[in-house]
């Protein structure tokens, strides 16, 4: 096992970005209809003919007016992305900071759909000049790669990170089919493990946010049939239903009171419109004890769902208890001092020997307070 002493300074890789111009005669455009994007950072010496292809996330629009406000922000628009973007955590070219894949291609796909790159919808409102079109860009790009030299890759990891870790693994098995038969293939999701959980107030709004989406970006055709054809095709974006149709290996890395899932799907404002929760929501240590009871059952429902996915050996999970969500990007958890660690390894090390098939990690950390020494 590599050292988990690392004392030398961050320094930040800055990638320039590639705007695809040529994809947009294929219908593979952000909301706005501008061209799709990625950076990319070549591999080298032994890692030259290894990929990473990691996908950005940043939520879903599931309304008309929700898409439109997007047009605006990168996460709409190429035209409003920033030139370049930083690699740091698993996408780091530093031996020292991403001690596995440091010398792979490394791949960030920029995220501009809404739909965790799953819609594909021909037609474009004239009013409103939307297109809902995640999952051209995702092939359209896939195939950018291939060209570059990813056809005859060795090895590849498909992530991502919150909606991107939920469209690397709604798209995991597919993406399977653009390679050649003898190239290895793993996918890894990190914060994408979203649950189907009512709010404190009961309601369902995470089931209708993704019943939303799937209807307004055209996604039934693009989740995986195995799932489709016996749920509901909005149920198909939960990973505790579909995740147990996937073929390819597959590492979960979430934290078990996920931030996002607790101010966004556990107690959204309309929930709590006085406000109760709203320093708990912020800073766990600041919860009460009934709301850490809350948070303790939606702990025990998230392990339950990843539970009920089966003992296979296939699938691999590093579960913390930091009240935090994105993480493999994140140097702080990936691989640094004070990372967070499971068996004394930390995440970068799990999913490199997960990787190499050296050992097959499948852990949880004890409730909260447990590993808050690790969170940052």
């Amino acid at each position: 096992m590599l050292s988990l002493c690392r004392t030398k300074a961050l320094q930040t890789l800055l990638v320039n970005i590639t705007i695809l111009q040529s994809a947009i005669a294929k219908g593979a455009v952000c909301l706005d209809g501008s061209a799709p994007a990625f950076l990319f950072h070549s591999g080298t010496g032994s890692g030259v003919q290894n990929w990473l292809l990691h996908l950005e996330g940043g939520g879903w629009c599931s309304t008309v007016s929700e898409c439109l406000s997007r047009t605006n922000q990168p996460i709409g628009s190429s035209k409003n992305m920033p030139l370049q973007g930083a690699f740091t955590g698993v996408l780091s070219n530093d031996p020292d900071m991403n001690p596995v894949f440091y010398d792979w291609n490394r791949v960030k796909v920029k995220y501009c759909d809404g739909s965790s790159f799953t819609g594909d919808i021909e037609e474009v409102d004239p009013a409103t000049n939307l297109h809902y079109r995640g999952a051209r860009i995702f092939k359209v790009i896939v195939e950018e790669l291939l060209a570059k030299g990813m056809s005859s890759a060795q090895n590849v990891i498909l992530s991502g990170t919150s909606a991107g870790g939920l469209a690397a693994l709604l798209n995991c098995d597919k993406f399977k089919n653009f390679l050649q038969m003898d190239t290895r293939l793993k996918c890894i999701s990190d914060a994408g493990f979203f649950l189907n959980v009512n709010t404190i107030a009961g309601k369902p709004e995470i089931k209708e946010l993704y019943e939303r989406v799937v209807v307004l970006h055209g996604s039934t055709k693009n989740l995986p049939a195995s799932c489709t054809s016996t749920l509901k095709p909005s149920l198909c974006f939960f990973p505790q239903y579909v995740a147990r149709h996937i073929q390819t290996p597959l590492f979960i890395i979430n934290s078990a009171y996920d931030s996002w899932q607790v101010n966004n799907s556990l107690v959204p404002e309309d929930a709590d419109p006085q406000g109760i929760w709203n320093n708990c929501k912020k800073y766990i240590n600041e919860c009460s004890p009934s709301q850490l009871n809350i948070l303790h059952d939606f702990r025990l429902k998230f392990l339950n769902a990843l539970t009920e996915l089966g003992g296979t050996s296939s699938i691999g999970y590093f579960i913390i208890s930091c009240h935090s969500h994105n993480i493999i990007e994140r140097q702080s958890y990936w691989f640094y001092n004070n990372s967070p660690t499971l068996s004394n390894k930390t995440i970068a090390i799990a999913v490199g020997d997960w990787f190499s098939e050296e050992s097959v990690f499948q852990n949880t950390d004890c409730p909260y307070p447990c590993g808050q020494k690790f969170c940052h």
